[in-house]
This record gives structure tokens, sequence and C-alpha cells, in this order.
């Protein structure tokens, strides 16, 4: 069995060498920030299984409860006071190597950008914005949560007087169909292609992976559990993303 420090080693010289490294962020990436993830031993899905229904496009459009529910959710949410951490501030240091292709992100949170980091992708949307699901107007989520935390249960658009909802790509819904294609060709024109803090359970991007490995790009794996491609990577490190991924970074950028 090949030891850690000979992967991390291995994988720094990969990065040094690399001109074009597109990165896949998820919910690992976030937890030192204190964001939990869904599917861990602390996740979401597992102290609270029923909280995927919020996120259901059906019954959160049909039920005033499910949105009652969701709103009091998103007023709680960790995101309002979490910082970004070190594996944030190591990407916007690969960022400014000038090495990053994209940076592909499962995550709702902001907290590349907030580290950061200008070159982000958010495949899944972002909690930062409220979005009305009838005449698609964006507003700050800070300003519906105003409305929430002032008495207003379940905000509607002050536009039309629709459902509002955070800007997120929900189960069951598509991803934005530009962005996937724009996502695509960065995996596809990758040396290096990063899979971090991610399950690889959710498709579409989970399947960034193999778009990337065909297309002749190294695929390297960060997670603290196992993943369904880690057979398909040339690497895989099960190791504290905040400890590793800056490790990792400041290697491969200490060899050019």
């Amino acid at each position: 069995m090949t030891e850690p420090d000979e992967v991390l080693r291995t994988v720094a010289v990969w990065l040094a060498e690399a001109e074009r490294v597109t990165v896949l962020t998820g919910a690992g990436v976030s937890t030192d920030s204190g964001i939990p993830d869904y599917r861990g031993p602390n996740g979401l899905y597992k102290r609270d299984p029923g909280s995927a229904r919020t996120l259901v496009s059906g019954g959160y459009r049909d039920d005033p409860d499910v949105r009652r529910r969701a709103w009091a959710g998103r007023s709680a949410h960790g995101v309002w006071a979490a910082q970004p951490n070190a594996a944030h501030r190591a990407l916007v240091d690969l960022e400014r190597s000038g090495r990053l292709r994209a940076l592909l992100t499962q995550n709702i949170d902001g907290l590349h950008q907030a580290a950061g980091s200008t070159s982000v992708a958010e495949l899944h949307g972002t909690i930062r914005s409220a979005v009305c699901l009838a005449c698609a107007a964006r507003t700050p989520m800070e300003d519906q949560l105003a409305r929430v935390r002032a008495g207003d249960p379940d905000p509607a658009c002050l536009d039309c007087g629709g459902v509002l909802a955070s800007a997120t790509v929900g189960f069951g819904q598509p991803l934005d169909a530009d962005l996937l294609e724009a996502a695509r060709a960065a995996a596809a024109e990758a040396d290096v292609f990063l899979a971090l803090g991610s399950s690889l359970r959710v498709q579409p991007a989970a399947g960034l992976c193999r778009v990337a490995v065909r297309a002749g790009a190294r695929l390297v794996v960060v997670n603290a559990d196992p993943t369904p491609y880690d057979e398909l990577a040339d690497a895989v490190l099960h190791e504290p993303i905040g400890e590793v991924l800056p490790a990792l970074v400041a290697e491969a950028l200490a060899r050019t």
C-alpha cells in the first residue's frame, strides 16, 4: 500500500507540471468552516432524514408548511456565520499560480468567492440569492431573510406574488445547460482533475471525473470516505482536506 505522504508528493509533482488544473469541490471542503456535509456520519441527511423534502421542487411549491420549514432552515443556516477555511485559501493560491482552469463547485455557500477565488462555477446554485419560481426575479437572500425575521414565515415575490426559493438546484432539477457544458469543457481540457470533498454520488457533477479521464487527465480524489470513482482515479487520498490540500498546493508551488 502506498503511503499518503508518497501519494501527496506524487500529486504535487503532477500539479507543478500541469498547465491546466480543473477542480471539483463538494461539501467536504466546507466542513471545517462549520457547514455539515450531507452524507457523512454527521451529515444533514443522517441527522434530519426529512430535510430533503424541503429541497424537492414539487413539495416546496405546493405546501406552505414545507416552505415555512425551508425558510426557517435558511435563516438558521450555518453559512451566515461561516468563514473560509484553509482548503478554500489553498485553492486561491492555486488560482494565483496561473494553473487553475476552472473551480467547479457543488457547494452553495459562496465560501470560495469569500476566500478570493474568481473562477468559480456554482453547479448547484447559491443560497446567497433568492429566486421567484414564477417570474424568475433574483434578489439577495439577505433581503428575504430580513422579511422572515420580521415575521413573514413564507415571503412571496414582491414583483409578482410568486413563490420564492433559494437560487439552488433541488433534487430532480436539471443543472443550467450552459453552465454544465462549460464545466464539461473545463474537465476535458484539464491536465489534472482534482475532486475534493465530494461523495461523487450526485450526477451529472460526479460524471465530470469520467469526462476528464476520457480526455487524458489525471484524476485525483481527496475525500474522507471512499467514492464510486476511486478505482478510476490515478491517486486517492482519504485524509482531512483542510490538512492535505494546503500541504499539496504548497509543495506543488514550491516545485515551480
